[in-house]
């Protein structure tokens, strides 16, 4: 993990294994999420894969070697408390992909708040093909992409293309391999312009209301709302708009 003021960059690094997710990797990933959570300075994060790819789900070898239910039902648990911290972070997080992100890796890339992907990257959930479906990638993914696009992914195994992942909700934004670094930059500064208050009311705001009814989820909004408008930043930003100025966040 790399910490650059409120940015944190983590690294699948097992760029052998184009970064599979074994038992160790996980662990260290939501430890690392976890320090994330802890530090009230944190403003975003960054999720990479070292080498080739991005990540190439979890590690078949590692999973064969122990065939248990319980194992298994561990194993995934884990995977799922990694998805689940993603969602509960205060913060941002953006996917910066390359390479391939399969299985796992594609539900990783689903789980992230935003994601912006190399033309050259590929995506797929790829379980099928081993007769394992891919279950619990499917609820990311059926969260981010239209359900018969989602279900084609899940049915077939088939790559979809960085434009065609685009353009079904998987990533924000596709470019040029050469200019990854610099989109992910430029989402991360916008990202640290704005106010981390409203930021991190409105992160889970937004993840708590997706799957309650119309009803509750604007009861629950306005409540957030309300208590985010008594946040100093709120008021700071609103007189900035209003006397023509840049506004000065509290704690950056």
């Amino acid at each position: 993990m790399h910490r650059d003021r409120g940015r944190f960059d983590l690294v699948l690094n097992r760029p052998a294994q184009f970064n599979a997710l074994s038992e160790e990797m996980l662990a260290a990933l939501k430890a690392e999420l976890a320090v994330v959570a802890a530090d009230p300075a944190a403003r975003c994060v960054v999720l990479s894969g070292a080498g080739r790819a991005f990540c190439a789900g979890h590690d078949l070898r590692q999973m064969r070697a122990t065939p248990d239910i319980a194992y298994y039902r561990d194993l995934f648990g884990a995977c799922t408390e990694v998805m689940q911290a993603i969602a509960d972070l205060p913060v941002p997080v953006i996917a910066r992909v390359h390479g391939i992100a399969t299985a796992a890796g594609c539900q990783l890339v689903a789980s992230c708040d935003l994601a912006v992907a190399s033309s050259e990257a590929r995506f797929a959930v790829s379980g099928i093909n081993v007769g394992l479906f891919c279950s619990t990638p499917a609820v990311a993914l059926s969260r981010n992409v239209p359900a018969k696009r989602a279900f084609e992914m899940l049915v077939t195994g088939q790559f979809i293309d960085a434009a065609t992942a685009e353009s079904w909700g998987l990533t924000n934004r596709t470019v040029a391999p050469g200019d990854l670094d610099a989109a992910v930059d430029d989402f991360v500064r916008t990202i640290m312009a704005k106010s981390p208050a409203a930021i991190r009311h409105g992160k889970a705001l937004f993840h708590a209301q997706r799957e309650r009814p119309c009803s509750d989820a604007y009861e629950l909004a306005t409540e957030v709302m309300a208590r985010n408008m008594m946040e100093e930043d709120a008021g700071e930003g609103i007189d900035a708009f209003l006397q023509k100025r840049a506004p000065v966040w509290a704690g950056v």
